[in-house]
């Protein structure tokens, strides 16, 4: 791997569960490149910060994004993570309002 990424671990984190809601820990962790448990930390501190909401399915977690929330960092504050997101998972079209947020898969083939 490469000494520095222009991502963090956690939207590593968050790209991998937009991807996948129903992802395991154990493949955050592979595809980030981190152990289970710094993946685990990061899956806890974003949903600690409202960024993501587990429920359980059988023997599994479910995750869900809150594309609308801002980005942290004061120089970025003015975007929403859903932006981010959009970039790697363009088949997705964010629509949000002041209390919905949609999100539709564009028709066609």
């Amino acid at each position: 791997m490469p000494d520095w990424t222009f991502l963090t671990n956690h939207a590593h984190v968050l790209v991998c569960i937009a991807r996948d809601p129903g992802i395991r820990m154990r493949d955050i962790a592979v595809r980030v490149g981190i152990t289970e448990r710094a993946a685990q930390r990061i899956v806890a501190d974003l949903a600690a910060a409202g960024y993501i909401t587990s429920t359980r399915e059988g023997r599994r977690n479910r995750y869900r994004l809150d594309p609308t929330l801002p980005l942290r960092h004061p120089l970025e504050h003015d975007h929403q993570i859903g932006e981010i997101l959009a970039v790697f998972r363009p088949d997705i079209v964010q629509t949000t309002s002041a209390t919905t947020t949609t999100t539709t898969r564009p028709s066609g083939p």
